[in-house]
């Protein structure tokens, strides 16, 4: 909805256009539920910065 909100302002109220894609591809939220989660997300947290190392996409 918001993203439509946007376009239908950039269009009627001559609002600036974004010239890039306004949401992060395969992007998705979680729920943590337990601590068992939350472990996980924060191994993840702390761990993410050495695989962008590693990626083969990252330029």
């Amino acid at each position: 909805m918001t993203t439509k909100q946007y376009s239908d302002g950039a269009k009627q109220s001559r609002w600036e256009p974004y010239p890039k894609k306004l949401w992060q591809r395969s992007y998705w939220e979680h729920v943590i539920r337990n601590e068992t989660e939350l472990m996980h997300v924060r191994e993840y947290i702390q761990e993410n910065p050495i695989q962008w190392e590693l990626d083969e996409l990252n330029l």
